[in-house]
């Protein structure tokens, strides 16, 4: 039982990320049909924040910086999960008291680079810290899927919270035994440089998407089922690319796994999203794709560092924000005071 009497201040940041390859086969059961499936994914600079203050009065206060809303309660049991979910449930989890959480985070919301699950383990590192309570790696990731199923009520993928936790350009191996994060030898630099994001101005949920994608994968729609072999196929191969410094062929695999992309389900692009990219690419790109389950949020592009900045400023000119990053070699970062 922590004494309120005792001020304690614990702040916690975690990494968004970029799904480079392979998204969406990372939900179970999809991968198990698609073996050996990998999704490849980068962490960038763009953080999920959470500070955790004591409070002598032992109540709970919640607060999301980024939408507004505040809930508060007595207690964990008095805390209502209908205002904030994701964080209260995470607090009723913990059974923490007597705190003041406050969250907030630095990419736009429903961006489609992960900010709810990368909050999610910036959350969780914040809340184990302040009740106490020791956590492996695979605990953290455990309870992060798990929470954010019920607040999204429908399955979540497995990829978003290994870059949130660890950091750096990972293959996320997806296979019968489990899952494997193993760090690619990929120059954060380079990658970098030859990136452009920008948010589209249009939200989207990811949980509505890849439900309906996997749905129509299990209900054995051929062209849904063949597209995904195909991602599967090009993430195996942007693997290979990537690591080998071959940029204009992981450009190529980059373009057809977009396309593959579009046929998954009715939605994933949007006229909007399409001038994008076609202005993009007009200005030079290799290729682009929308981050997460599409609809909105955010697309990157890849592009010859010559072309970076021409890219950048046709995608401003389409009506879109440049959002600058860096590639992010660091996880979940956690100080306590």
């Amino acid at each position: 039982m922590r004494h309120y009497n005792l001020r304690v201040r614990i702040h916690s940041s975690a990494p968004t990320r970029i799904d480079l390859a392979g998204g969406t086969i990372d939900i179970w059961p999809l991968y198990l049909f698609h073996q050996p499936a990998v999704t490849i994914n980068a962490a960038i600079s763009l953080r999920a924040h959470c500070t955790i203050e004591s409070r002598a009065d032992g109540r709970l206060v919640v607060v999301s910086e980024d939408t507004g809303e505040r809930v508060e309660a007595d207690d964990p049991e008095t805390l209502s999960v209908q205002t904030l979910p994701l964080l209260a449930r995470l607090v009723k989890h913990f059974n923490a008291r007597g705190l003041s959480l406050t969250t907030r985070c630095d990419s736009p919301v429903g961006a489609g680079i992960a900010g709810s699950s990368t909050l999610n383990i910036a959350v969780i590192a914040a809340l184990a810290a302040f009740t106490g309570q020791a956590m492996t790696d695979d605990a953290r990731l455990e309870l992060a899927k798990n929470i954010e199923a019920q607040v999204i009520d429908v399955p979540t993928g497995v990829q978003d919270y290994r870059p949130a936790l660890y950091g750096g350009v990972s293959a996320v191996e997806l296979s019968v035994t489990g899952i494997r994060r193993v760090a690619m030898a990929v120059d954060p630099a380079a990658l970098a440089s030859r990136i452009v994001l920008a948010y589209t101005g249009a939200t989207r949920n990811s949980g509505i998407n890849n439900w309906d994608m996997m749905k129509r994968h299990i209900d054995g729609e051929t062209t849904v089922v063949a597209a995904f072999e195909r991602i599967a196929d090009i993430a195996r191969q942007m693997r290979v690319t990537l690591e080998r410094g071959d940029w204009a062929a992981t450009g190529a695999a980059l373009a057809a796994e977009w396309e593959n992309r579009k046929k998954l389900a009715p939605g994933v692009t949007t006229p909007v999203i399409d001038g994008l990219l076609t202005r993009a690419e007009a200005a030079g790109a290799w290729a682009g794709k929308v981050c997460g389950a599409g609809g909105g949020g955010c697309l990157f592009c890849l592009t010859p560092p010559e072309r970076r900045a021409a890219v950048a400023a046709a995608l401003t000119d389409g009506g879109a924000r440049v959002l600058p990053f860096t590639i992010e070699t660091d996880g979940v970062h956690l100080v306590q005071e």
